[in-house]
C-alpha cells in the first residue's frame, strides 16, 4: 500500500505537468500580461470563495497572519506578471527554461525563512542550474528580456514558495490562498488603474476562446492546483517542491512543440 508522503509526490508531479500546461495558455491567450493574471486571479478567488463556503471553512485569522498572506499576495501578482511577459517577449521554451532557477533562490531563502543551515548539496544543484541558464542565455541573446524577466519570476516564485511552506503549518490552504489572491488582485487594480489604461470597455471586451483559455487556466491550474500544491508541502519541503518543479520545462516544451 502507498504511504501518505509517496502519494503527495505523485500528487505533486501531476500539479507540475499542470504547472507545464500553463505556459501554453499563456501562449494562446491574447490579452496583456496584467489583464491575463488579473482575470486569471479573479476567477480563481471567485472559485475558491464558492469552495470555501460550500467546505464551511472559517475565513477569520489572526491579523498578524493576514499581513503575510496579503503580503505574499503581491508577490504572486508580480511571478505571474513577470512570467507571461516573459512568454509574450521571448517564448514558451525560454520561459520555461528560466524556471529551473528557482531551486537555486529557494536555497538560499529557505535556509534564512526557516532558521536552518543552509545544505551545501542545494548551492551546488544551485548553482549547476545558474551554469545551465548561462549557456541558454549566452545562445538566445535576442530573448534577454524574456530571459531576465524570467528570472525575475523564478525569486518571485521561490519567495512566495517558502513562506507558503511556512503558512501551511497554521491553516488551511484554501483559506491562505483566498487571502493572497485578494491582495494580488488589489495590487493589479492599482497598477492598472494608475500605469495602464485603466478599465476601459475594451478591458472587459474578451474573445470567447480567451475566455475559454483563461477560465481553464483559473479553474485546473490556479484554483485546483494552488490549493494542492500547498497542501503537499504539509509533507514535503519547499525546496524539495521547487526542486521538482524543475520537470515543468519538460512537460511544457513536450506540450508546445506537439501544439506549435
Amino acid at each position: 500500500m502507498l504511504s501518505d508522503k509517496f502519494k503527495n509526490y505523485l500528487h505533486l508531479h501531476f500539479l507540475v505537468f499542470i504547472a507545464g500546461f500553463t505556459a501554453i495558455l499563456g501562449e494562446l491567450i491574447t490579452v496583456g500580461s496584467f489583464e491575463l493574471v488579473w482575470y486569471r486571479m479573479v476567477m480563481a478567488a471567485i472559485l475558491m470563495f464558492i469552495y470555501i463556503k460550500l467546505r464551511g471553512f472559517k475565513l477569520r485569522v489572526p491579523r498578524k497572519e493576514l499581513m503575510l498572506y496579503l503580503g505574499a499576495g503581491v508577490l504572486i501578482a508580480l511571478h505571474w506578471v513577470t512570467f507571461f511577459e516573459s512568454i509574450k517577449q521571448a517564448n514558451v521554451s525560454i520561459a520555461l527554461a528560466m524556471f529551473s532557477t528557482g531551486a537555486f533562490f529557494t536555497s538560499l531563502l529557505e535556509p534564512l525563512i526557516y532558521r536552518r543551515k543552509i545544505k551545501p548539496y542545494e548551492i551546488v544543484l544551485g548553482i549547476i542550474v545558474i551554469f545551465g541558464v548561462y549557456l541558454i542565455a549566452k545562445t538566445e541573446m535576442r530573448y534577454l528580456n524574456g530571459i531576465l524577466l524570467r528570472l525575475l519570476s523564478a525569486v518571485f516564485s521561490s519567495w512566495f514558495a517558502v513562506l507558503n511552506g511556512k503558512f501551511v503549518r497554521t491553516n488551511r490552504p484554501s483559506v491562505i490562498a483566498i487571502y493572497e489572491f485578494a491582495s494580488g488582485i488589489i495590487t493589479l487594480t492599482l497598477v492598472i488603474w494608475l500605469l495602464k489604461s485603466g478599465f476601459q470597455a475594451d478591458f472587459f471586451s474578451l474573445s470567447t476562446s480567451d475566455f475559454s483559455y483563461l477560465f481553464i487556466l483559473a479553474s485546473i491550474c490556479t484554483a485546483y492546483a494552488f490549493i494542492a500544491v500547498i497542501e503537499v508541502m504539509k509533507s514535503i519541503t519547499p525546496y524539495t517542491v521547487v526542486l521538482t518543479y524543475n520537470l515543468e520545462p519538460v512537460y511544457g516544451i513536450v506540450l508546445a512543440i506537439l501544439l506549435f
